[in-house]
């Protein structure tokens, strides 16, 4: 895999990283003590816990972190000018991306096993697997600008209805190895993955509830993709393999 090797530069924010590195413990902390402390309280106190604590996990860029620890370079300034795996993967190589991937997928299955466990309705799921993704698309320790919510978005499908999950993941992959486009595979990915939710949905395979989070989720990760897929209609998009320049 080509990657962007780049010599060390000064962090333009370097309180951003620092930030997030103290949160980080308090944010585990309190996704330990929040299933432990909520039985008994009642729902809008489950929720009123519950849903900052989404919000701040899925705030925790860690593309943007591991490359400021790998090669001192903020991955916004990079390729797409965003955190999420694939742009980590031209900037930074298989092995930041392979840990960025196992982490982004892990905000969203650890949000919705947090809802399962404290207030155990689909409408928790449904309500915290958003807002971890609005977390990682939008977060505050970054000004507001993250990724593009793919594996975070997958993470939390993957608990709430295994199967589209799978279905999403397999179409990425083939779209992917057949284009080369990561975005176009993502894209159609998440397309089927809310048509596939739709279908069990109206099979009674498992909660209407789950149809929210299919398509809100898809059209929060098809409007982040929109520069890609202006980029791939204009024939500038990046394959795999290209390497990412600097932000202009």
């Amino acid at each position: 895999m080509i990657h962007l090797t780049l010599p060390p530069v000064m962090n333009r924010h370097p309180t951003s990283i620092i930030i997030q590195a103290v949160a980080i413990p308090f944010i585990i902390i309190g996704c330990v003590t929040v299933p432990l402390t909520m039985d008994g309280q009642s729902e809008a106190v489950q929720y009123a816990a519950m849903l900052p604590l989404a919000y701040l996990l899925g705030s925790i860029s860690w593309g943007y972190m591991l490359l400021q620890w790998k090669m001192g370079v903020d991955v916004r300034e990079y390729g797409s000018g965003r955190t999420g795996m694939s742009n980590v993967l031209r900037t930074g190589g298989v092995k930041a991306a392979a840990a960025v991937l196992t982490l982004d997928i892990a905000k969203g299955v650890i949000a919705v096993v947090i809802a399962r466990a404290v207030i155990g309705t689909t409408a928790a799921e449904v309500s915290a697997a958003l807002i971890v993704l609005v977390g990682h698309n939008w977060p505050v320790f970054l000004q507001f600008k993250g990724g593009r919510g793919i594996l975070t978005a997958l993470g939390g499908l993957a608990i709430m209805a295994p199967l589209p999950a799978i279905l999403a993941t397999a179409t990425f992959l083939a779209v992917t190895a057949l284009s080369r486009y990561i975005s176009l595979g993502s894209v159609i990915g998440v397309m089927i993955g809310a048509i596939a939710v739709l279908v069990l949905a109206l099979a009674d395979v498992h909660s209407d509830t789950y149809m929210v989070y299919g398509f809100i989720a898809c059209g929060m990760i098809i409007w982040q993709h929109r520069d890609n897929l202006q980029r791939i209609r204009e024939g500038r998009e990046r394959r795999i393999g290209q390497q990412a320049t600097r932000v202009e």
